[in-house]
């Protein structure tokens, strides 16, 4: 079982911690009906990992990104109906296994959705939790993960970084950290920019000495 020792983990969010992929599609889906642009062929593989102002310019340059996203994330937050997020199997457990000064999650989504719905599935809100909203570039520029890194207090390169995401892979690699990628929304087609890879968080498991934190886990199979 590979293991490594560093002084920090940080976590992706949605499909890391979180499963809210159906939540993101139906509004995904009815941004896209509404400006004429397809989900399945134009939008479901540009948006993951990223957060909405880079989706937009992506797949709809001729609009306003950050109105785009003002307005996509005032309807996601707003959204009262039963909105279709759990807990990721193992999340709870691992998360639960590490100091809470030395783990927080770097998420593409803004700071009300992201407490919001971490608070819904009975996950905690970590102190040092990064949102869309804490910088100035989304992934996959790096500035997510050395905004987490520096508010643990630790070297970007001293930390392990969670991720599912292409996006979110080459943010935390541009960060410096290690990154361990689980296959819980994309195929290992798309994760090869990951140092590791693990099949989900049930599969990993993580213990704190005064030294920093050993992370082990069953490596993903071929």
């Amino acid at each position: 079982m590979p293991e490594l020792r560093v002084d920090a983990v940080i976590f992706d969010m949605d499909g890391v911690v979180i499963d809210s992929g159906d939540a993101y599609a139906k509004h995904w889906r009815a941004w896209g009906a509404g400006h004429g642009i397809d989900y399945d062929t134009q939008i479901a593989h540009v948006h993951p990992g990223r957060p909405p102002v880079e989706t937009v310019r992506i797949v709809a340059p001729h609009l306003d990104p950050q109105a785009e996203a003002v307005a996509f994330n005032e309807r996601l937050d707003a959204d009262d109906s039963e909105a279709p997020i759990s807990v990721m199997p193992g999340a709870a457990a691992l998360l639960a296994s590490l100091p809470a000064d030395r783990w927080t999650i770097a998420t593409s989504a803004y700071r009300p959705i992201a407490r919001e719905w971490l608070a819904q599935v009975g996950l905690p809100v970590p102190p040092a939790l990064v949102t869309v909203d804490d910088i100035e570039n989304g992934k996959p520029a790096p500035d997510p993960y050395l905004k987490a890194a520096a508010n643990l207090g630790v070297d970007p390169a001293r930390c392990l970084v969670v991720e599912d995401a292409p996006a979110g892979i080459s943010a935390a690699k541009a960060a410096g950290a290690t990154v361990l990628a689980l296959r819980t929304t994309h195929g290992p087609e798309d994760l090869g920019e990951a140092d590791h890879h693990a099949a989900g968080l049930w599969s990993i498991s993580a213990a704190a000495d005064a030294e920093g934190i050993v992370v082990s886990w069953e490596a993903a199979a071929d």
